[in-house]
């Protein structure tokens, strides 16, 4: 793997402040396949300024050339689709087809998307004697995390400067190989000096660093609520805007008049999808009473059929943690029957697929994120029952309802507390908002409604005639 040791700041490769590293590591071999720089504040601070010097020039430039920069960067992104992928796979552990149908082919369509919608988007209208424009917010500070590398820069770059933002990204440390890719990208796309600069780096000090920086408007982080609640304090000092994208602890609801067995196959997949290292999993599924068994069986049978189809979790600690929970799950007496909190392999940052039956709400497996490929089923009594129980979380990012037919769905879909619902196994849509309620986060991603976030509003009033 090739690494820079330098940061992207101001259109070029400088050299870091200070002469500490990061080694990025393989977790399917644990072996160390490249260094990055450890950057400081000072790093931050020479991005920062890089950043506000561009915004002038940035935010003047026409909607159309913006437009031309994003559809020239997803050209590269596809010129370059099969080299990011394999990055991907090699400091995440992403199978192979799942980085290149899922890990680049989702950003790809993403940055496509914002290429087009900066070119359309409506940034003026007419009320009454008044004229209204939306501006851009100024420089953004967005940290990415590890679980979609690709896809959570492309999800906050791409609009913000649809908008007219500039922007500096701290990517996870785990996995800054695939940032600085995009970094060549976007300067091969011909993205202007400034516009967009990289600092890799740890989170307690290049993230917080960015977090705090004074030249810094608006901060997009996806990350663990824990971390979000101190940026979204630290922003809140500042009086300074944030985007937040957090945990999440989705619950698949499927009603008795559901396909049992495609709701739970497709549950299943769902939760062992990226190793179950996914913000929106459905990691609850919901059976009603009568027919809890029968699902338990057919969660059972398969999961165990993605054995050997799932990478590793990212690194030693994230395998750690999410045993850990496995075994909490036991002792808080959860009957396993698929897998368990022994390690498949010898070597390798791998989790077994595991599936938790008997499970009450109040477990910890059912209310914690535990970001691996674990499936807690819990049984209701009737629907308001489920619905209880699926509202029962700090959480609201995403889920599901399986009926026998679509408005059947949609009625219990309406009165559940989360962000995003898949009606029937509804498609992933990149255009539509993605983002949670309650502990899940503020503001929205993805298609108009992601580019709201990094704009702000002014009004002028003119004398009637």
């Amino acid at each position: 793997m090739k690494a820079h040791d330098g940061m992207y700041i101001d259109g070029a490769w400088r050299p870091a402040v200070g002469a500490d590293t990061i080694e990025v590591v393989n977790p399917a071999d644990e072996q160390v396949i490249g260094r990055v720089p450890a950057g400081t504040a000072e790093d931050v601070d020479a991005a920062v300024r890089a950043a506000r010097a561009a915004f002038p020039g940035w935010a003047a430039t026409a909607p159309a050339e913006r437009a031309a920069r994003l559809a020239a960067l997803r050209d590269v992104l596809v010129a370059r689709k099969d080299e990011i992928a394999e990055t991907v796979t090699a400091e995440l552990g992403s199978p192979l087809p799942f980085s290149q149908n899922v890990q680049v082919g989702l950003p790809i369509a993403v940055a496509g998307s914002y290429a087009e919608l900066a070119a359309t988007y409506s940034f003026e209208e007419k009320v009454g004697n008044s004229t209204v424009y939306q501006e851009p917010v100024g420089v953004v500070g967005a940290i990415t995390p590890w679980n979609y590398p690709l896809h959570q820069i492309v999800a906050k770059v791409a609009p913000a400067l649809a908008a007219g933002c500039t922007v500096v990204l701290k990517p996870a440390e785990d996995t800054p190989l695939t940032a600085q890719l995009f970094a060549e990208a976007a300067h091969e796309a011909g993205v202007p000096a400034g516009v967009f600069n990289l600092v890799t780096g740890l989170g307690p000090v290049a993230g917080q660093a960015l977090a705090e920086h004074p030249g810094v408007d608006l901060v997009s982080f996806t990350g663990s609520t824990v971390v979000g609640r101190r940026i979204g304090a630290t922003a809140g000092a500042a009086v300074k805007k944030v985007a937040l994208e957090l945990g999440g602890k989705s619950a698949n609801v499927i009603l008795p008049s559901a396909d049992l067995a495609k709701a739970v196959n497709v549950g299943v997949a769902n939760v062992m999808s990226n190793s179950g290292q996914t913000c929106s999993a459905w990691t609850r599924m919901l059976v009603h009473r009568e027919r809890y068994e029968e699902a338990v069986e057919l969660a059972a049978t398969a999961a165990a059929k993605y054995g050997d189809r799932i990478g590793p979790v990212v690194n030693a600690g994230q395998q750690a943690r999410v045993r850990g929970y496995i075994e909490k799950g036991l002792a808080e007496g959860a009957r396993l029957v698929a897998g368990g909190p022994e390690s498949p392999r010898e070597r390798g940052y791998f989790v077994q697929p595991t599936v938790f039956a008997d499970v009450t709400p109040e477990m910890t497996i059912a209310q914690e994120e535990i970001f691996g490929p674990v499936l807690a089923i819990l049984p209701y009594e009737d629907e308001q029952d489920a619905l209880r129980i699926a509202n029962g979380t700090v959480y609201g990012l995403a889920g599901a309802v399986w009926a026998g037919d679509d408005a059947e769905a949609v009625a219990f879909a309406r009165r559940m507390e989360t962000g995003q619902v898949d009606i029937n196994g509804g498609r992933f849509n990149p255009l539509a908002p993605f983002g949670g309620y309650k502990q899940s986060g503020v503001g929205r991603e993805l298609g108009a409604h992601g580019l709201a976030e990094y704009l702000q509003t002014k009004s002028l009033q003119f004398q009637e005639r």
